[in-house]
């Protein structure tokens, strides 16, 4: 087999926020197909870095009263140590703001102009006149001028899908001050896309892309597209623009180019790997790209034609993903399933996502929607209750009975199945198709269990007479584990090294496969991994819902409701007539509360304020028409009111003196 030369990144997540789910699914995908070419024997290099420039990093740095650099270091290792707990093997993980991007968005820039594909034109762009700064789409809000839905992005309506110009949004405000923009011009740079739709139209075609890609993008291709805006205008967080003063890379100009610097600065200390030999135009090393299926116009428009007008390769492959949703809906942190990263590793073990995440994707662009029962059912029937316990059945018998020697023989008709099955499931991960992958996998740990089922070691281990029948299957048992170890070694490494030290052996190798072991010692079997509790489980959730902040008006004037969505809400006098723990739960009391003709059980996150006894008989006032809410504790009936700052300090509203379960408050 022909050893290939790789180079991988994933898209760079913003150095203004910590690592979520929906980061760590693209991540573990890139890693997983990282780790197999690196099984295959193939020189693989994973790159990757934090997207530090841009106005969003800017505002963060400023609320939090520090400088965008001390924020973007921050992120930086708080964005390493997430990754490197996830068992993400990066070879680099850089930052966007650095010399080597610098220079290189400075190279490209110049090689753009000196190729005639820059122009300059005046715009006009709305300006908040408050915070003296142009406003990007993303911090423009108002009406969709197609629907008349409210509180929609300067570019779309998340309503009706209307794409539009800012400014045509009806009664748009800044998002940054609540301020009316008003139109005010600029001169921008703009590289002449539009010159390179021909050249786009065939390489979107050339096998770089998913079909599905493809076929979206030829949408924009076949009506044409226009030239793309690559400067910004300050306030700005990022790199002056050569020979102007005051005009700034737009952050999609560097942003990409920070694969090329990463790999740059990996290439600084690793001599031995020379930069142009895999990104010189006509380079026969790999380039491949996983990012998500939102900023693919980005990665294979944009991206393509600066690297062709300035000389560079274009990537191999782009392997787009769709988006994480939690029970069919997308994350939110109301519900407490916008999961960050370092929330999960505080209760569960990160192989489990791993495997979980892996057995969900397909290589195309649909989402992962990540059911959290299904998530506990399919790792402990899976991982626990199949792969670990074809060790688990079989260590006992060689451990007790032989000293911890396997037999001399390994020629079983199943082990030989098991080994030819490599071919088929070294084909899905190179396509990525590592849902096939695991279910490949798992049919054969099924039938390696019910090898041993059907010879019932332990009832021959009875007979004396059949002792090197014992050690046979269990032995037999053993290679069979360490062919699927083999398999699973990408998805999951933590289990691949345990297993490596239990059977006392070399680390596992695709082309090792076939070697099985005979009369060799393994080690004293330990457990493996452990079964997910579903309280863990409901912790993490509970950990994860954030109660929405309140925020100064002027700020969020746009989020505002009329006096008739306020008068649709049924607030009611309660008294409460029992309060208990709720297991499990970190924050939150059971409340029973009599409303005059009915009782409703809700939960109100105040534990931290109140203890149940106390409650017992205190009128207060609840939200009585609020949706029934189900949660893992139960359904909730409604909501209590409480305001305060939190821990100690949550008070409960009271009504006046006088009041009577049942009676509205106005």
């Amino acid at each position: 087999m022909e050893k290939r030369r790789l180079l991988v990144t994933s898209a760079l997540p913003n150095a203004n926020g910590p690592i979520h789910l929906g980061h760590l699914m693209e991540h573990i995908q890139t890693d997983i197909w990282v780790r197999f070419q690196r099984e295959q024997g193939h020189e693989c290099i994973y790159v990757c870095a934090d997207d530090a420039h841009g106005t969003a990093t800017m505002l963060q740095a400023q609320e939090l009263n520090i400088t965008p650099e001390e924020l973007i270091a921050q992120m930086q290792e708080e964005h390493q140590r997430d990754f490197s707990d996830f068992k993400i093997s990066h070879d680099k993980y850089h930052t966007t703001h650095s010399e080597e991007n610098k220079t290189l968005a400075t190279l490209i820039y110049n090689r753009l102009l000196a190729a005639e594909q820059i122009q300059v034109k005046s715009i006009n762009q709305l300006y908040d006149p408050e915070k003296k700064m142009f406003l990007a789409d993303r911090f423009i809000v108002g009406i969709c001028p197609r629907c008349k839905a409210s509180n929609q992005y300067g570019d779309n309506c998340e309503a009706c899908g209307a794409t539009y110009d800012a400014t045509d949004l009806i009664d748009p405000q800044s998002k940054i001050s609540g301020a009316k923009p008003v139109l005010k011009e600029s001169a921008h740079f703009f590289f002449t896309l539009s010159n390179f739709t021909q050249y786009l139209k065939t390489w979107t075609r050339s096998g770089t892309l998913q079909e599905q890609v493809a076929n979206k993008l030829s949408e924009w291709l076949d009506a044409g597209l226009q030239d793309w805006d690559i400067s910004r205008d300050p306030p700005y967080f990022g790199f002056e623009i050569p020979g102007t003063t005051g005009k700034y890379f737009y952050v999609w100009l560097d942003a990409p180019v920070g694969y090329m610097a990463s790999f740059q600065n990996y290439c600084a200390t690793n001599q031995q790997i020379d930069f142009d030999d895999f990104w010189r135009e006509g380079s026969d090393c790999e380039v491949h790209h996983f990012i998500g299926k939102d900023i693919v116009n980005f990665h294979a428009l944009f991206w393509p034609a600066i690297l062709h007008v300035s000389g560079f390769r274009t990537p191999t492959r782009i392997h787009a993903h769709g988006f994480v949703k939690v029970g069919g809906l997308k994350m939110s942190k109301s519900r407490g399933t916008f999961i960050m990263a370092r929330n999960y590793l505080e209760h569960l073990d990160p192989e489990y996502l791993r495997y979980y995440f892996a057995a969900k994707m397909n290589g195309g662009v649909d989402d992962i929607d990540i059911n959290l029962d299904d998530f506990v059912q399919r790792v402990n029937a899976d991982l626990v209750g199949k792969v670990v316990n074809i060790a688990s059945r079989c260590a006992g018998f060689i451990n007790k009975q032989f000293d911890g020697r396997l037999s001399s023989q390994a020629d079983n008709p199943l082990l030989t199945e098991c080994i030819n099955a490599g071919d088929g499931i070294a084909e899905h991960y190179e396509n990525c198709d590592f849902n096939k992958v695991v279910r490949d996998i798992m049919a054969l740990a099924d039938k390696a269990n019910q090898f041993i089922d059907e010879h019932k070691p332990w009832v021959m281990s009875k007979d004396s007479a059949r002792k090197n029948e014992v050690q046979q299957v269990c032995s037999d048992g053993l290679n069979l584990f360490r062919v699927i170890v083999t398999y699973l070694k990408p998805i999951l490494p933590s289990l691949a090294e345990k297993s490596e030290i239990f059977l006392s052996i070399a680390p596992l190798s695709w082309a090792d496969r076939s070697n099985s072991l005979t009369e060799h010692q393994i080690n004293k079997f330990q457990p493996l991994m452990t079964r997910i509790e579903s309280e863990k489980v409901d912790a993490m959730i509970e950990d994860s819902i954030e109660e929405p902040e309140e925020t100064d008006t002027e700020q969020h004037a746009s989020e505002m409701i009329d006096i008739e969505d306020f008068a649709k809400i049924d607030l009611r006098v309660v008294r409460i007539v029992a309060a208990e723990q709720v297991e499990g739960a970190d924050k939150l009391l059971r409340l029973t509360l009599d409303l005059g003709d009915e009782t409703r059980s809700v939960f109100a996150g105040i534990k931290s304020a109140y203890q149940p006894e106390d409650l017992v008989g205190r009128l207060s006032v609840m939200v009585a028409n609020l949706k029934p809410r189900k949660m893992r504790f139960g359904v909730s009936e409604g909501m209590v009111l409480a305001a305060g700052p939190g821990g100690k300090d949550i008070f409960l509203l009271e009504p006046h003196a006088g009041a009577s379960p049942g009676m509205k408050v106005s």
